[in-house]
């Protein structure tokens, strides 16, 4: 029960959290005069993202103590860890599903904001990241950080926009099952128990470990 109800929370949480950072990216586009961001600075910004993401997943792993004390809740580490892991893995293949179904329609792909060498390597930073706050708590307290952290718990008991979010939240609890149950029939038997295809038919079908983030708020769009 305790990881249903964890599961549930980080599908809010994360859909508050984009949600927050879609407003953050406005309003950097604003400030660069709407010009073509280079990739080097859409993966900076992306690697901010993710790394402040990953720092308010853990705060949600502390329990509220007496300043300077942190206290860890250990039981919600190593699975906020992996949910969080899937879901960045989840938005990799997406973003590689999209570039599938634009090369129907286009000759290249030169101009899609996209490495997937650099995706991989943010995903493995961001797993450094969240084991060293395992030992350095103390650093997850920082302005920005809690800063999200206040904000998305307002915007979660918000009456209505409280219970948009936690629809998410439902979803993203389905899907996140729905995952564990493919990759555990994969495991047994060597087959999804949901085999997703992309494409018009005219493209070859995704590997069998594909991911459908639909419970996610799409905001890879605004990177471009």
């Amino acid at each position: 029960m305790e990881l249903i109800n964890l599961i549930f929370r980080l599908g809010v949480l994360f859909a508050i959290y984009g949600f927050l950072w879609f407003f953050i990216e406005l309003l950097l586009q604003v400030l660069i005069g709407g010009r073509k961001r280079t990739l080097g600075e859409i993966y900076l910004v992306k690697t901010v993202k993710y790394v402040f993401l990953v720092n308010v997943t853990f705060l949600f792993c502390l329990d509220q103590m007496d300043e300077p004390i942190y206290q860890i809740n250990y039981t919600y580490l190593i699975p906020s860890l992996i949910i969080l892991i899937v879901y960045f893995l989840g938005k990799l293949q997406k973003s590689e599903q999209r570039i599938q179904m634009m090369s129907n329609f286009t000759q290249g792909m030169n101009d899609v904001p996209f490495n997937r060498k650099w995706e991989i390597i943010l995903i493995i930073l961001c797993g450094f990241a969240f084991t060293g706050l395992m030992f350095y708590p103390q650093y997850s307290e920082n302005a920005i950080s809690m800063w999200f952290r206040q904000n998305i718990l307002k915007i979660e008991d918000a009456f209505f926009f409280g219970f948009i979010f936690k629809v998410i939240g439902f979803f993203f609890l389905i899907s996140m099952f729905m995952k564990m149950l493919n990759a555990l029939n994969y495991i047994v038997s060597g087959r999804p128990i949901l085999d997703v295809k992309t494409g018009f038919g005219t493209k070859k079908e995704q590997s069998d470990d594909s991911f459908d983030d639909f419970e996610e708020i799409d905001d890879t769009k605004l990177s471009e």
